[in-house]
């Protein structure tokens, strides 16, 4: 019965759960298996335990308790008395009683006291059928008598010698009652699915001076559980699948119960050039929503990359922000996480291994020997998989029969003729390990001589991670995994994940991680985790499908706020070029993050070398290098202007910036377009320190918005390319190599020719050379290489050389993470 139980307690389709068991059956585990939401009977410990308290809101009264309550008339100061009415029916129909003002007295049928009792009563209730050998009379003329025994239902039974007045029973009404408890589940099902509003409890911080480590401050703050964080915003019990204590999935079904809810507003952060000395984007992101949540009262969500944990262990730490605008827990953000990575690693390899295992196959068997072993006699029987139908259908061959192929289509079927030199799909690993940038696969005996140069690429970089973000759907994932083109083959024709029929596994390893992973600021305001591609080698930008679900649940006036990795002139131009052309949302604000030391560098101050003191030029007031360094916040400013989206300047503001160079920098940033320019103090007081942001934020975002795409995806490739580098980088103009040309018409002939690009260069100068700050002009930008990766939807020039896998340095971040035995407590996470 508990098994049944459960399994309806988890069909959508069933709203209410009604138990017409024995009563020797209604044991207390069978009734708290019933899901509160769903328990009709109102019987379950939390049901009762609500009626009990009062909560007549959340709580469901027993049939029988209403019928009861139906049947007797006026009873505020009369006596009633429960004969043989217990469990958790007596308990429920006692507390109505008294909270309706009456006088209750509860016995058995064997107490002393009965006839005596009987004698008093202004009503009495029997509970269950009378015993045999026990008499019963003395009831007075006039008394209300209430028969609940189940197994009377309509009989009538006179338990007094002066047959009192006509006894009553609860059957048939009970019946109604309980259809009447089935309507109002129903009503409050749907009710739930409407959007709710938000009843957030926000963490108190209580900042610091001087300011603890980031890992610190996360574990002095009492993080809320993630269910309990879960029904604040307004998700559904259902909607929810818990990682621990602080983490959990949200369940894409979300989107269809608010598909009609208006969207809120769309906040993009996005920066200057990075430098050494660091910007603040993730801060600001969350020091964003801290403020507009926790102190302005405004509906808001921060969405976030999940970061690498090569970069973690290796010399930029962790993605969680930092200070007192940080998620948390710091550590669980940047390690592992809900395992993400993890699915993206084996699904990338389980399609590299794929590969490799094909042209083998072929390599050393005839047609027929393929074909037996691609579609195997089973039982008897030998049939074509869906996916391999699939593959017939492309290739003209309108047969489903396995035995009625000639032998040219069992050829065709069964040899994709990949070109080993072609393959551009690699081995992943979320490791920096500089050792695997170039390796050899093959060797052993087994391969039987088939060697090829390969690679390994940092996890992150795998083209499904581009996908994740992309995606808006199962379907959509599942048939951008199927589209891959990972080699061609020896008639220069694509290879795709979908010809190798991979393509239902890969989705097998990916549907976990389709769903958002929320967790929580430091202040207890909402934040949505998910994908976390490269900006330089991939497109920058957290997952579309997080967007949409956080910008269903803040609300109409509410705001999610996203990140764009490195620069305006990266992370920005492919959030608004492809992250927005597939999501369809249309940006609100851009919040353009500097900090006036990082402006410092751009204007020709001294290099930073990493664990160094700093120079006298970035801790002393120096406003002409100020001054001089503000021509790439300018810069920066004017990209987000050709889009036609309003932009505010974000100050982060450090100890050592005088008064002076901050509102410099304001000045400028004003002068220069923006339309507002903000010093914030949010990595020192949490949300607090943003509020003069957040408040220029929701103004701008009723400004006038005039978004659009910088380039036509009908022009050719080639110009595309020219476009960003002309307009955005201020190149003169491009130079494609050979071998990039020669891509460029191979994918134009193989109809790619109408994707967004993706520009894969240094993120740390506007022009590809690294050194060169601040504005570089007068240079023709390099294009080596162009590549595409067709199911994320994109085609990817490489500006000059490009590493997809870093290295570790002299000195990575490992030497000081380390694990307490005793606490299991991490430390030294940054």
């Amino acid at each position: 019965i508990v098994s049944e139980i459960l399994r309806l307690n988890e069909d959508p389709n069933i709203q209410g759960l009604a138990l017409d068991l024995p009563e020797n059956s209604c044991s207390s585990k069978v009734l708290n298996a019933v899901k509160p939401e769903k328990d009709v009977d109102g019987l379950s410990s939390v049901n009762l335990g609500r009626l009990v308290h009062g909560d007549i809101y959340n709580s469901v009264v027993p049939p029988t308790v209403c019928a009861v309550m139906e049947l007797l008339e006026d009873i505020g100061g009369k006596k009633v008395l429960l004969v043989g009415v217990c469990g958790p029916e007596g308990a429920a129909l006692q507390s109505v009683l008294q909270r309706e003002g009456a006088a209750v007295l509860s016995c058995h049928w064997k107490a002393p006291q009965l006839q005596s009792e009987l004698h008093h009563a202004d009503a009495v209730v029997f509970g269950s059928m009378k015993p045999h050998d026990v008499p019963v009379s003395g009831i007075k003329p006039g008394t209300t008598v209430i028969n609940c025994a189940r197994d009377l239902l309509s009989e009538k039974h006179n338990y007094g010698q002066q047959n009192p007045a006509a006894e009553k029973t609860v059957g048939s009404l009970a019946v109604a009652m309980r259809m009447q408890n089935m309507v109002k589940n129903m009503e409050r099902w749907i009710q739930s699915q409407q959007y709710r509003k938000w009843d957030l409890h926000c963490l108190k911080l209580q900042p610091l001076s001087p300011v603890p480590s980031d890992i610190e401050i996360s574990r002095a703050q009492s993080p809320k559980a993630v269910d309990v964080l879960a029904k604040e915003i307004g998700l559904l019990t259902d909607e929810i699948e818990i990682y621990g204590q602080t983490k959990a999935k949200v369940r894409l079904s979300l989107l269809e119960r608010l598909k009609d809810q208006p969207d809120g507003k769309y906040v993009l952060v996005a920066g200057i050039t990075p430098t050494p000395l660091g910007e603040g984007k993730s801060t600001v992101t969350v020091g964003l929503v801290q403020a507009l949540t926790a102190h302005l009262n405004i509906n808001s969500f921060a969405c976030l990359r999940q970061p690498s944990q090569g970069p973690t262990f290796g010399v930029k730490g962790g993605a969680a922000g930092g200070g007192y605008a940080q998620v948390i827990p710091m550590e669980e953000f940047n390690l592992h996480l809900t395992g993400d990575i993890h699915a993206i690693t084996a699904a990338n390899n389980l399609l590299a291994a794929a590969i490799d295992a094909r042209i083998l196959h072929e390599n050393t068997q005839s047609d027929k020997s393929l074909y037996n072993r691609l579609v195997p006699v089973v039982n008897g029987v030998r049939g074509f998989s869906a996916i391999q139908l699939a593959r017939l259908k492309r290739l003209g061959i309108n047969k489903t029969d396995p035995e009625t192929l000639t032998e040219e289509e069992i050829s065709k079927f069964v040899r994709l003729d990949i070109d080993p030199s072609t393959i551009t799909w690699q081995r992943v690993v979320d490791t920096n390990d500089r050792f695997l940038r170039k390796i050899t696969v093959g060797q052993a005996n087994t391969e039987k001589g088939f060697v090829r140069k390969a690679q390994f690429d940092i996890a992150v970089a795998s083209e499904i991670m581009a996908i994740l973000a992309l995606t808006t759907s199962l379907q959509d994932m599942k048939e951008r995994l199927g589209r891959m083109v990972v080699a061609n083959d020896k008639k220069g024709e694509p290879v795709t994940a979908e010809d190798l029929g991979v393509t239902g596994a890969l989705a097998v390893l990916m549907k976990d991680a389709i769903k958002p992973t929320l967790m929580q600021t430091l202040e207890g305001t909402p934040v949505f985790v998910h994908a976390g591609p490269f900006a330089n080698i991939a497109h920058g930008n957290s997952s579309v499908l997080a967007d949409k679900i956080a910008l269903k649940l803040v609300g109409e006036k509410g705001f999610v706020v996203t990140e764009a990795g490195f620069g305006a002139d990266i992370g920005m131009e492919k959030f608004f070029n492809i992250k927005c052309r597939a999501s369809g949302l249309v940006p609100s604000v851009v919040v353009l993050v500097a900090t006036v030391r990082a402006l410092k560098m751009h204007g020709g101050g001294p290099n930073v070398t990493a664990g160094a003191p700093l120079k006298k030029e970035y801790t002393e007031e120096n406003l002409q290098l100020v001054a001089d360094g503000c021509c790439n916040l300018q810069k920066q400013i004017q990209i987000t202007q050709l889009f036609g989206v309003p932009v505010v300047v974000a100050l982060n503001v450090f100890k050592t910036d005088s008064p002076a160079e901050i509102d410099l920098v304001c000045k400028i940033a004003k002068e220069s377009g923006a339309f507002d320019a903000v010093p914030c103090n949010h990595w020192s007081a949490g949300g607090r320190g943003a509020v003069k942001l957040a408040q220029a934020v929701e103004e701008a975002a009723n400004q006038k918005n005039s978004f659009k795409y910088l380039y036509s995806l009908e022009l050719p490739i080639a110009e595309k390319i020219r476009i960003i580098a002309q307009k955005v980088y201020g190149a003169e103009d491009i130079e494609l190599s050979p071998v990039a040309q020669s891509q460029v018409d191979r994918y134009t002939r193989q109809g790619f020719g109408n994707l967004p690009i993706c520009m894969a260069k240094t993120h740390l100068s506007l022009s590809h050379q690294p050194e060169r700050k601040g504005v570089p002009t007068g240079f023709i930008l390099p294009i080596s290489d162009v590549r595409a990766s067709i199911g994320a939807g994109f085609i990817y020039p490489l500006v000059g050389t490009m590493s997809t896998m870093p290295g570790l340095p002299t000195r990575p971040c490992f030497y000081d993470i380390d694990l307490d035995p005793i606490t299991e407590q991490v430390k030294g996470l940054f």
